[in-house]
């Protein structure tokens, strides 16, 4: 009686194990920004994000380029609300002004909000954030109940009634409105670096450092804030589109940029008396709107994908 628990070994040679379990060593391995360039190169959504923000901070930098016509200098109120015209492809305003002039020269104001406030708000959020995070105790609770404070005035209302105050309603400029974008912006930023820094602070490079002698301030700069850096980066990348909006709904409901100061979102309230016999005066200023934010959260996605961990073990 033969027995039918009978076992298959492969032969030798149909099993390279040596070509198998080889690895190469002629290579580093990539680190996290290494493989994240690598595949945010390999991305159309980055690409074009990419490209479009480019393009946008060439307009910002060098309007002259793209447009020769003053925004300013060339209203005439004979033109009001006048269609194309040669060196003028996209009509007038009510006033006569170049609506395309006005949106070359338009874009270095909403750019420099958006900018400028992110700056802020990660001096502001990344310092409270990372103070908090890896001290805790008593840093930690003081800091965080700050932190609600603020975060729980929604942006337009508070920006209402800090406008309101006497100095801002007098000194109306894009520091004022970055200002206040900022004063009510943090509180989100220093959640999420809160968060990356209690995640590495237990680390073992972080243990090890201490054990070596480094101060606790020293490990903070040098190996904690360096390692929880990815999900500021993206944070950072998402709200410059959302503060760019944000001051554009400022300036739309008057308490924004002054009116001397071309921005997309003064020509979108300027526009609000045409909208219904002339649409085009708001379509362009509000479609270069749409394609900045729209190009900054397609940045923000990709970048997000290449830093996610969980998409690293893929």
């Amino acid at each position: 009686m033969t027995s039918n628990n009978s076992h298959f070994v492969a032969p030798v040679d149909e099993t390279p194990l040596l070509a198998t379990d080889a690895v190469k060593t002629d290579h580093a391995p990539l680190s996290l920004w290494s493989d994240a360039w690598r595949k945010l190169r390999r991305r159309p959504l980055f690409i074009i994000s990419a490209l479009l923000i480019l393009a946008l901070v060439v307009v910002a930098l060098f309007p002259g380029l793209f447009s020769s016509v003053p925004p300013n200098d060339a209203c005439e109120l004979g033109n009001s609300e006048g269609g194309p015209t040669a060196g003028h492809p996209f009509g007038f305003t009510f006033q006569g002004c170049d609506i395309y002039s006005r949106v070359i020269h338009g874009t270095q104001a909403s750019l420099s909000v958006g900018i400028l406030s992110v700056l802020c708000v990660l001096i502001i959020g990344v310092t409270f954030g990372a103070v908090a995070g890896y001290y805790g105790g008593w840093v930690d609770s003081v800091l965080a109940r700050l932190g609600d404070i603020f975060f729980a005035l929604p942006l337009v209302l508070g920006a209402l009634v800090i406008t309101q105050l006497p100095f801002f309603r007098e000194n109306k400029s894009v520091w004022t409105v970055v200002f206040v974008i900022s004063l009510l912006a943090w509180p989100q930023m220093a959640r999420i670096t809160r968060g990356a820094v209690i995640e590495v602070r237990n680390a073992d490079f972080v243990t090890a450092a201490q054990a070596l002698g480094v101060s606790k301030f020293r490990a903070l700069l040098r190996h904690v804030l360096p390692n929880a850096l990815a999900p500021i980066i993206v944070l950072a990348t998402l709200e410059l589109g959302v503060f760019i909006v944000a001051e554009a709904t400022l300036s739309f409901l008057g308490i924004g940029l002054p009116q001397s100061i071309m921005s997309w979102g003064n020509d979108i309230a300027g526009a609000q008396a045409s909208i219904r016999t002339h649409p085009q005066i708001m379509l362009y200023p509000a479609a270069a709107l749409s394609i900045t934010v729209l190009s900054f959260i397609m940045l923000g996605d990709a970048v997000r994908d290449a830093l996610d961990p969980k998409s690293r073990q893929r």
